[in-house]
């Protein structure tokens, strides 16, 4: 609770009045007619409270004790406090300052340092140590590997080993004068439930020998047991429990002693599986008799046995030392303690099993605790790595830690090479300390060379017998290289990136295969980690050259002041100067200036600016800016759009519907139609998708019109040409939704969804003013109505725009016939040219006309627009019929 009063003084000290706090915690006394202390009175709560407010705002240094008593006395305020306002550097000071290991405190002593403050953690930067060492794993042997294949791909995925009947749960071990009052039966039974209900090894084991002692009558026993893997030859004896007596407890008979596999009696016994009993042990030259010279302690008789499975495979030995009453053990001995160890046997290996069941969850978390280290900090390589190095460093036990990572150019260097070592973990500069501390070398030298070329790790148990490593490393360094694993870092594309690599194991030992097991799940994260982090930086890079690249189209795709103030300045004629609201309307007389002073023309008289507070000169600067960003292509230009808005602006007026859908929804129109054809590259959407253009990849359907409405919202929302500023958020809102259809609703394909709909509704008389999807239907019919306008133009109109079209369309048709080398569609092929009546008679019956009656059964002042459709179709259908002129053969 140290840490955790630490904590919570600086937080109660915060708090403006220590007795909100304690009231916020506490019941009150509505609630709860008890005080919360039980030890206290009512009158002594209150006396106390007042007290706390009285000295709430006292200085730390006088108070301090005083709270942290007050803590004590409230471990569940305390507790609960923790848990509300704790945060993620208290937990990882307060892990980071408790769970240096004692072997680590040992390597660091001439640095004075046993444990790593916590003042100067901060998440994100610095790697937690856990409480937990890959050591703890050695107990249960080598658990299977962690990284196993599926379908040919690495996973860390393992089936969970099922939980051994009577886990966690333990029965009384009774006294060894009650053991010794049952018969051989009955102490059997006895053992058999001590098999069946404890699953823990040391309990078991103090049990097993207190029993072996009760039946053979032995002054005390030891139990050694078989760690390692006889595959690879790394089998020894570990003396689990020693010196057993009828009188010890557990606790005093723990014991690490490790043997050689085949030294001493036991080591005999347990290479052999053969039954030893010795009267003298000092006559016997396989006894070591260091141990006796040790302990203090003189063996006389000794029996040691074996201890099997159901398969005949040793887990270890026990030995009933000198018999009391006797020379040596008896064959009765014999017998009863070779019968009770066939129990034991099936004991010990359930007790393995669960033991390395229970391995296996700590494993796993260990694996998630390594996932959430390494991916919550993607910042930088260099972060990345000193976090893999800090906790494959506290993890794995060992002195030094590296990560070297290849070139990623050359393919033949370590570009970059991490290095951190035990004595590291107490550095000042620990946190900040993100920079390579060595140069460039070649791949192929040395240990972590051959695992780069290679591809295999290497375990070395001593590097100074490997031809590969170079002794001048250690020249002139108080590190001496003694052990080393290294093991490859392998990128999600299954390619060597880098190497990782252990030093010096603890303890003098060699690593293990568990060490190998755990390594290699550090370099599949360490490799994925890096690769995501390279990611990371490509993406925020990418995203930084898009904004600068954003900055650079908004500076040059605005319009500059000075034209929006001449703009501002020049007189704008009337309506009727301009014959804006004639269905007849011709702009072709007309400049690029007149257009823009007639489109100011068109809001002024509609008295948007007013109405929505925009700015003359803003608005001005938004219009030469929309007009500034169409291109110069033969008829998708800024002159269609202006008409387009021409036509919008007419309708309205003509029809009287500005009153009906309100002055928000016609800006929106009004705008949408200036806006539609934005950066209009001359092609349409099936050329785009053709070609797979960026249009096409960044917007799945509707590519240009997507890709108008983007760039109509970029402009809005541009430095200084922002015209919708003085809306209120609902109306901003609502004014670029209905901009938003508006322009998609002049992709053909939306409109052919559309007109169904409305056709529908206007045949039954279901069209409701009021109904904002009928009035959504409604501005999409117009949008395209006043897109395909020209064609309820006067006749010499509808012929020039006509021709403009179809140049446009035979530009697309020659790129796709001559680059893309793909038949163009009919319309767009120059070879078909002379069928143009004939196209576009089609184009009037299943596209114009069907809107035009449609919109004017809605207002009879647009029967005009449906005359002159029919007056143009006419006039195609008479050129249909005219034949053309033989074409005169090109020399």
């Amino acid at each position: 609770m140290d840490w955790l009063r630490g904590l919570a003084i600086d937080e109660v000290w915060r708090a403006p009045d220590l007795s909100s706090l304690v009231a916020q915690q506490s019941p009150s006394a509505s609630d709860c007619s008890a005080p919360a202390d039980p030890a206290m009175t009512p009158v002594d709560s209150e006396s106390r409270l007042r007290d706390s407010e009285s000295t709430s705002r006292l200085p730390p240094d006088v108070e301090r004790a005083e709270v942290e008593a007050w803590l004590d006395d409230h471990p569940d305020f305390t507790k609960d406090f923790f848990m509300r306002k704790a945060t993620r550097q208290m937990i990882d000071a307060w892990l980071l300052s408790h769970a240096i290991t004692q072997s680590l405190q040992e390597s660091c002593l001439h640095r004075h340092a046993t444990s790593v403050p916590g003042s100067r953690v901060t998440s994100g930067s610095v790697t937690p140590v856990r409480k937990i060492s890959a050591h703890e794993f050695e107990r249960g042997g080598t658990l299977k590997p962690i990284v196993s294949t599926v379908d040919g791909s690495p996973t860390f995925l393992t089936a969970p080993a099922p939980e051994p009947a009577g886990a966690g749960r333990r029965q009384r071990c009774r006294p060894r004068a009650e053991l010794q009052l049952l018969d051989e039966k009955e102490l059997i039974f006895e053992l058999v439930k001590d098999i069946c209900n404890d699953l823990d090894v040391c309990s078991l084991c103090h049990k097993i020998l207190q029993s072996v002692s009760a039946l053979t009558n032995a002054d005390r026993c030891s139990l050694f047991l078989v760690r390692g893997e006889k595959e690879s030859n790394t089998r020894h004896l570990v003396a689990q429990l020693f010196d057993v007596s009828s009188h010890s407890k557990l606790e005093e008979t723990k014991r690490e002693l490790r043997m050689p596999w085949g030294a001493g009696i036991a080591g005999f016994v347990a290479e052999r599986g053969q039954t030893v009993n010795v009267a003298d042990v000092y006559q016997d030259p396989r006894f070591n008799q260091d141990v006796d010279a040790s302990t203090g302690y003189r063996t006389h008789s000794l029996l040691c046995m074996p201890i099997k499975d159901s398969s005949g495979e040793v887990l270890g030995v026990a030995q009933a030392v000198n018999k009391q009453g006797g020379s040596r053990f008896s064959a009765a001995d014999e017998e009863v303690f070779a019968s009770y160890l066939q129990f034991c046997g099936i004991g010990l290996r359930n007790a393995q099993l669960y033991e390395r069941s229970q391995l296996e969850n700590k494993r796993n978390e260990v694996l998630l605790d390594l996932a959430r280290i390494i991916f919550e900090e993607q910042s930088t390589i260099e972060r990345v790595v000193q976090r893999i190095l800090l906790h494959a460093l506290s993890f794995l036990q060992c002195q030094r830690c590296q990560v070297m990572l290849v070139d990623e150019s050359c393919q033949g260097t370590f570009s970059r090479v991490f290095d951190i070592e035990a004595d590291d973990l107490a550095a000042e500069d620990l946190e900040s300390r993100t920079v390579p501390h060595e140069g460039r070398f070649p791949v192929n030298v040395g240990i972590s060379g051959r695992v780069a070329t290679t591809g295999r790790a290497l375990n070395l148990a001593d590097v100074y017998e490997s031809p590969l490593f170079d002794r001048s490393v250690d020249e002139g360094s108080s590190l001496r290289h003694q052990s080393v694993l290294c093991l490859p870092i392998i990128s999600p594309a299954n390619r060597t990136i880098g190497v990782i690599q252990l030093v010096n194991k603890f303890g003098g030992m060699p690593f293990t295969k568990n060490d190998e097991n755990f390594l290699e799940a550090f370099g599949i994260f360490c490799g994925i980690s890096i690769t995501n982090t390279h990611m990371y930086q490509k993406a925020t890079t990418a995203v930084a050259k898009q904004e600068v690249t954003m900055e650079v189209l908004s500076y040059h795709a605005t319009a500059p002041l000075e034209e929006a103030q001449r703009l501002q300045k020049s007189p704008v004629p009337s309506a009727r100067c301009f014959n804006l609201d004639s269905f007849a309307f011709d702009d072709e007389l007309l400049t690029d200036d007149d257009t823009l002073r007639a489109c100011m023309r068109m809001f002024l008289d509609c008295g948007l600016l007013e109405r929505f507070r925009i700015d003359q000169l803003v608005f001005c600067r938004w219009l030469v800016s929309v007009k500034k960003n169409y291109r110069a292509v033969i008829y998708h230009n800024w002159r269609h759009a202006f008409n387009v808005c021409q036509m919008m602006y007419t309708i309205l007026k003509k029809a009287q519907w500005w009153g009906r859908l309100g002055d928000l929804e016609c800006l929106g129109l009004l705008m949408a139609c200036l806006c539609h054809d934005l950066d209009h590259r001359g092609t349409n959407n099936s050329f785009q998708a053709k070609v797979s253009s960026p249009l096409a990849q960044l917007y799945g359907t509707s590519t240009m019109e997507r890709h108008h409405f983007d760039r109509c919202v970029m402009i809005l929302n541009t430095q200084g040409v922002q015209i919708l500023n003085n809306l209120r958020p609902e109306e901003y809102s609502r004014l670029v939704k209905v901009v938003e259809s508006a322009i998609l609703s002049t992709d053909l394909a939306i409109y052919f969804k559309k007109r169904g709909r409305f056709f529908q509704l206007l045949e039954t008389g279901a069209f409701d003013w009021q109904q904002e999807s009928c009035r959504d239907l409604l501005r999409g019919m117009l949008m395209t109505a006043c897109d395909v306008a020209a064609i309820a133009k006067p006749w010499p109109i509808q012929r020039r725009v006509a021709k403009l079209v179809a140049s446009e369309f035979f530009e697309q048709g020659d790129i796709e016939k001559n680059q893309l080398h793909i038949k163009p569609m009919e319309m767009m092929d120059r070879e078909k040219k002379d069928r143009l009546p004939d196209m576009q008679v089609d184009f009037i019956d299943s596209i114009c006309m069907p809107v035009y009656k449609a919109v004017a059964s809605l207002s009879p002042a647009l029967e005009p627009l449906v005359d002159a459709v029919e007056h143009n179709r006419r006039q195609w259908e008479q050129l249909s019929r005219t034949p053309s002129p033989p074409r005169q053969r090109t020399q």
